[in-house]
């Protein structure tokens, strides 16, 4: 073989090469989607309507847990002293809050939690419902306070009696 016919075979494969890795890089690039922020919720008031404030005589604590009902299952009436940001991760939970409605949050849906207002959350699905659950709390105060109320007729299993869950261990 030539010095030139060898240059030129070697500067044709040159280009190939630099064609295909530009190419691969692109098709390499579409396949990787650029990081999105989708907005999930902004609110000053409550799910009740109430206004968020914060605890202020203690230093600040965040708490997070993953809260799953199964079919027929549900919290038991309850209130939150600290503001908190809900969730919904899978199915669907129906929420009354006492003198406040009811209210059904369905997957993907965000919420603030109501602050000093009883409330209870059913599943009345076929499927587990998953929340995510995030108080913004305070050293030494306690997250969530179970309620004496029971509907008249319930026939939903309450879980804090099914399982004996205290919230309050993420205190």
């Amino acid at each position: 073989m030539h010095a030139k016919t060898h240059a030129y075979l070697f500067g044709a494969i040159a280009v190939f090469s630099g064609i295909l890795g530009f190419a691969a890089g692109q098709w390499a690039s579409a396949r990787e989607p650029a990081a999105r922020l989708f907005p999930l919720l902004s609110s000053k008031t409550t799910a009740t309507g109430g206004a968020i404030t914060y605890p202020t005589d203690s230093p600040a604590q965040v708490s997070s847990f993953v809260l799953t009902l199964q079919p027929g299952e549900e919290t038991g009436w309850h209130t939150h002293n600290v503001p908190g940001f809900g969730y919904i991760l899978e199915g669907e939970v129906t929420v009354d809050y006492e003198g406040h409605g009811t209210r059904v949050y369905k997957t993907g849906d965000a919420l603030i939690e109501a602050v000093g207002v009883a409330h209870n959350g059913r599943n009345k699905g076929t499927g587990p419902m998953r929340i995510l659950a995030v108080f913004m709390g305070a050293d030494g105060i306690k997250i969530t306070e179970t309620q004496a109320k029971k509907p008249a007729s319930n026939p939903y299993r309450s879980l804090h009696n099914v399982l004996k869950i205290d919230c309050n261990q993420f205190k």
